[in-house]
């Protein structure tokens, strides 16, 4: 079990990253909108800003999903779950929640998911 020290490591890590995440959102939905506003002159600037606009709708959903994991993690903190497998309920490896601050799934069940979504 992590004990109060580690935990707030990961406490303190998730908010970092939930306040990154958080400002990457708002400045892309800005940037994507004063794209909406500029005059496009030819087909080419029209094919740019559709991939431009693809891109950056890629990228605002994968933040905004890790935001959802984010909030999720943090509540499990709140509710002294955090670094417990939601498939097995065993720990979580510290190595693991270091590199996935917010990992739900222990690793061997995390292919055990991974193998049933191929």
């Amino acid at each position: 079990m992590l004990d109060k020290t580690q935990i707030d490591f990961f406490s303190r890590a998730l908010k970092e990253r939930k306040a990154q995440i958080k400002k990457n959102l708002n400045t892309t939905t800005t940037e994507m909108n004063s794209l909406n506003t500029n005059e496009l002159k030819d087909e080419a600037d029209h094919a740019s800003t559709s991939l431009g606009r693809a891109v950056d709708n890629a990228i605002l959903n994968q933040q905004a999903n890790e935001l959802r994991e984010i909030e999720l993690a943090l509540g499990k903190i709140s509710d002294n779950l955090y670094g417990i497998c939601e498939m097995c309920e065993e720990e979580i490896n510290i190595e693991r929640l270091k590199v996935k601050i917010f990992a739900r799934y222990c690793i061997t069940c995390r292919e055990v998911i991974e193998k049933e979504h191929k």
